[in-house]
């Protein structure tokens, strides 16, 4: 009798007696949902694969605080920056967690925290500074070809802290902040007074297609993270600089050609209590959600995308990684908890006591 592992041992010998390997596939690195960067009990740092459930299936060590990552569309690689101004990026088999590659920052650049790859996977772009002009810069890295620095483009404006592609095609969208930094001064904000945020979409030859500006009273809402929907529907984070009395709409939507976004934001006691910072943003595996979380205010705000309304509310202390979910959405804190959120409801499926979730997580698509 033929066993199953017979015949897959005579597959692979032939397989390989023809010399073609099989291709590995994030399966091979235990097919983890999600990423995330966090802090352990000893005080070093590491990123970590999650089941859909926020159980560990990988775990690979990181040389200083991680901020996000990038997943590849077909390879079990994963890509993990620096919080920024930071200045390296890792490139991980997450297999058996050896670093494929060190990314360093040209001479003049820094990281922002996030990239994405195109679609085929061919190439890795990240978000950068070039710090003596303030000009923002989208990176291109051959991922096919040991990641080597194949140039750059304008990213359409300042301080580009995250860039996502959209779904089915290579058009790239910007959270251009507008906020300039120098490493020289750390993160000091250093032209609040002319600070101008864009959402810009941008071609991978460089040529931008459309840029996008906030009204000008809001112009001190720094544009941060982003969210895609399958049908290319963007939603986008803001950090508020302006003043602390105030309570300005956290939230955007935006489709490519559109005029204005759309501002989301809960009543006023509420919004207020966001402290006008949110951390990440996400829609939830169906698209019928989308929500932020404020670390500061120790909340997370969920949304209808189409009517604009909010539909609920959570108060989760530290609570800043956001990704979709098969079933919703998925959360997670820095008092170590993952967790499953939705309207009207969340629930906490794991949570661990040695570990500091960092600002993200990043969901694995398969």
């Amino acid at each position: 009798m033929v066993t199953e592992v017979t015949t897959r041992r005579t597959f692979l010998s032939g397989v390989f007696a023809l010399g073609v390997a099989p291709t590995a596939s994030w399966a091979d690195a235990g097919s983890p949902g999600f990423l995330a960067a966090a802090q352990v009990a000893d005080g070093s740092y590491r990123l970590f694969g999650l089941d859909r459930g926020g159980h560990e299936v990988l775990s690979i060590p990181l040389p200083a605080r991680g901020h996000a990552a990038a997943a590849h569309p077909q390879r079990p690689e994963a890509v993990a920056f620096a919080r920024r101004p930071g200045t390296y990026a890792i490139v991980l088999d997450c297999r058996d967690g050896r670093v494929i590659q060190r990314l360093a920052a040209p001479e003049g650049r820094h990281f922002y925290g996030h990239g994405c790859f195109s679609g085929d996977g061919s190439v890795l772009y990240t978000a950068e500074n070039a710090y003596e002009s303030g000009e923002g810069r989208i990176g291109l890295w051959a991922a096919d070809d040991g990641y080597g620095r194949l140039g750059e483009i304008p990213s359409g404006g300042i301080g580009p802290h995250d860039v996502a592609r959209l779904p089915g095609e290579e058009t790239l969208v910007v959270a251009n902040g507008g906020i300039r930094t120098h490493p020289d001064t750390g993160r000091t904000k250093l032209n609040l007074p002319t600070m101008r945020p864009n959402l810009c979409y941008l071609a991978p030859s460089g040529e931008i297609l459309q840029c996008v500006e906030l009204d000008p009273h809001l112009r001190l809402n720094s544009i941060r993270h982003l969210a895609v929907r399958p049908d290319g529907l963007v939603a986008f984070a803001m950090q508020w600089e302006g003043p602390a009395t105030e309570a300005p709409p956290l939230l955007g939507l935006h489709r490519r050609g559109g005029a204005r976004p759309s501002l989301l934001s809960a009543p006023p006691v509420e919004q207020r209590g966001l402290h006008g910072y949110a951390g990440s943003v996400a829609f939830s595996g169906a698209g019928d959600l989308v929500g932020i979380t404020a670390p500061r205010g120790n909340r997370a705000q969920l949304f209808d995308p189409e009517s604009l309304e909010l539909r609920s509310m959570l108060s989760r202390a530290d609570i800043c990684g956001l990704a979709p979910s098969s079933d919703g959405l998925a959360a997670t804190d820095g008092n170590g908890a993952f967790l499953a959120i939705g309207d009207e409801r969340s629930d906490v499926l794991t949570s661990l006591r040695d570990r500091r979730w960092d600002n993200h997580l990043v969901a694995v698509r398969q």
